[in-house]
């Protein structure tokens, strides 16, 4: 009786050690296509590294990559609404362009992935530029923030300031447009966001915004009017008159190269002069966006969280998932970190401290400008998204026709009230087009 009572003590006792024992998990399998938009040589080599390095742990998952501009993937992806030729997992371009896939109806909510890597490493705020409905969309890879960057040595060889305000950022750039140097390069080709751009920081600067409550364009209030007609002189006096013409990378290279004294931009911006002029890299230097008056409260016009998606037809999502957390491990998150050194910051609040993160020279060379550009994250958000995610916010900048209206200005000596309301009056027709 004894001997059977004791065995079955232990009989209970080692069914309650397997049940504490997990199932063994569920080898991975499946091909995953990732499209992205890292095409600088660096940052492709650290994401084929992470994936490489995936498909080894996990030997029945292949990932296949496909590499896409920032421009041509938006092209590439809508076209593929129609023929079926979609990722599994991929980028966007910034929160706006996720807004425009979860209006379209083609990606899935992440949540759990999320909370895997930890929803409390992430930012409230990046977060919240990728939820819809409650959902998230979105997991944040990395973020920057526009600043102004300026030449010190050009500042101080012409016993110049800092600029603080439009007025003496003007001044400033006026005085610096000489010796084969421009002041500041006003770029405005309608395959891109540029005239968007300054526009948006100046009507900001002004406690004003491109887009009403009700979401409708805002370009011909009082503000925006002065703001075109600010851009309108800065390209007159103290740009290049091709830069009409110029897209972002067209634009920032005459930085790059030292063809200009200010520009705005996010961190990039090192890499940039390190690759074109390493002699100017001491040069360089950045700070906040001009206020409208002096004394006036820091704002931030513009802040980018790049986020990483998962597509509806993902032909094997666990593995998909599985991968994208794979990216977030600290050793795979800082190599990637490290292909472009203040240009991308940590989207997880842990690894701004993170001692291997630290450690590369750029970084610690440049930790006040990092530290800039971290206050301007703290306190922006994309273009638009100052009344919430929208897809609004991402027509606004995705169309070119900000862009437009500058250059009718410029080309056509159209007034600035007569432009101003053309391009309100294309944004609403496109609005109630594509989202009603």
């Amino acid at each position: 009786m004894k001997k059977s009572l004791s065995f079955l003590l232990v009989l209970v006792m080692l069914l309650g050690i397997t049940a504490m024992v997990p199932a063994e998990q569920k080898e991975l399998e499946g091909e995953i296509t990732f499209w992205h938009s890292f095409t600088q040589g660096a940052r492709m080599e650290a994401i084929q590294e992470a994936a490489n390095k995936f498909m080894e742990l996990n030997p029945k998952v292949t990932i296949k990559m496909e590499t896409y501009s920032w421009g041509d993937f938006n092209t590439k992806w809508n076209a593929g609404l129609m023929t079926g030729d979609l990722p599994d997992i991929s980028t966007a371009q910034g929160t706006g362009e996720v807004v425009e896939m979860v209006n379209a109806g083609v990606i899935s909510p992440v949540p759990d992935l999320i909370d895997e890597i930890g929803r409390d490493r992430f930012s409230e705020r990046a977060l919240s530029d990728m939820t819809r409905d409650g959902n998230n969309y979105g997991v944040p890879y990395y973020s920057h923030a526009q600043v102004m960057w300026y030449r010190q040595d050009l500042l101080e060889a012409n016993n110049l300031e800092v600029p603080t305000t439009w007025k003496e950022f003007y001044d400033a750039a006026i005085a610096l447009t000489k010796d084969g140097v421009y002041g500041a390069a006003v770029s405005l080709s309608p395959n891109d966001l540029l005239g968007t751009r300054y526009l948006n920081f100046y009507v900001q600067s002004g406690g004003g915004s491109l887009l009403n409550d009700d979401l409708s364009p805002n370009l011909t209030s009082e503000l925006a009017i002065e703001g075109i007609k600010f851009w309108l002189d800065v390209y007159k006096n103290c740009s290049p008159a091709e830069t009409i013409n110029y897209t972002v990378l067209d634009h920032a290279t005459l930085y790059y190269q030292g063809l200009t004294a200010f520009d705005f931009n996010s961190g990039f911006m090192v890499s940039g002069v390190q690759n074109n002029r390493p002699d100017l890299v001491q040069y360089v230097k950045c700070a906040l966006l001009p206020t409208m008056n002096e004394g006036d409260p820091a704002y931030g016009a513009e802040t980018s969280h790049i986020p990483l998606v998962l597509w509806n037809n993902a032909k094997a999502p666990e593995a998909a998932k599985a991968f994208l957390a794979f990216l977030y491990q600290e050793d795979n998150y800082v190599r990637f970190l490290d292909a472009v050194p203040v240009g991308m910051l940590p989207a997880l609040k842990d690894i701004t401290t993170n001692e291997k993160f630290l450690a590369n020279p750029t970084v610690e060379q440049f930790k006040e400008e990092i530290a800039i550009i971290s206050e301007a994250i703290s306190l922006g958000s994309a273009i638009g998204f100052e009344h919430g995610p929208s897809v609004q916010a991402s027509y606004l900048t995705s169309q070119g026709i900000v862009e437009e209206m500058f250059q009718d200005i410029i080309t056509n000596g159209t007034e600035v009230e007569v432009a101003a309301q053309r391009a309100q009056d294309k944004l609403t027709e496109i609005f109630d087009t594509m989202i009603n």
